[in-house]
């Protein structure tokens, strides 16, 4: 019973709730930091972070603070277009990054989670051919992702509710891709 109640607390202490783990703001905090501290750990030392909008965005802004990393780059790839519902394949959106600015440079991929792995791998296949090195960090990592980060803050097969898209948006806009 005591080992139940333990894990009652540290489930609730770290977010996770029955079939769904539950990211708040400050937890992010945390787990963004305990990455940040994995990273530099490791010695790796990137010239510029690559986050993958919209759920990147936010890792990689506390990566590049806890890093000291100013060159931050963003990359939009579209694969999920609702709760549990994706596209077949995720689709690079505009603007994409020139390969030029990536030129040999040490790039660390930044995203919320690595689900099927998929917007990661394309992301990561962009960037091999035009960079030194290119490694990945996730706050999650699901199991049946087809990509393994090299640096993961939780495993888990949960859904999961970000603290950012928690909340459905104020306004419903019609779905549209602005041309650059």
């Amino acid at each position: 019973m005591l080992a139940l109640l333990e894990s009652a607390a540290e489930a609730e202490r770290t977010g996770a709730v029955a079939d769904r783990e539950e990211l708040t703001w400050e937890l992010f905090g945390s787990a963004s930091r305990e990455l940040a501290t994995a990273i530099a750990g490791d010695g790796y030392e990137p010239d510029l972070i690559l986050s993958i909008a919209r759920g990147g965005l936010f890792v990689a802004g506390a990566l590049g603070y806890a890093l000291d990393v100013k060159n931050l780059h963003v990359m939009n790839v579209e694969f999920y277009t609702g709760v549990d519902q994706r596209l077949d394949l995720p689709v690079m959106l505009p603007p994409v990054p020139q390969a030029v600015d990536l030129t040999g440079a040490t790039v660390l991929i930044a995203d919320d989670v690595a689900d099927t792995g998929a917007t990661l791998k394309l992301v990561r296949d962009f960037c091999a051919d035009h960079v030194a090195e290119v490694r990945c960090a996730v706050i999650y990592h699901k199991p049946h992702s087809e990509i393994d980060c090299e640096y993961v803050w939780r495993r888990t097969d949960r859904w999961i509710n970000f603290p950012w898209s928690s909340l459905p948006p104020v306004v419903d806009r019609p779905v549209k891709v602005v041309e650059a």
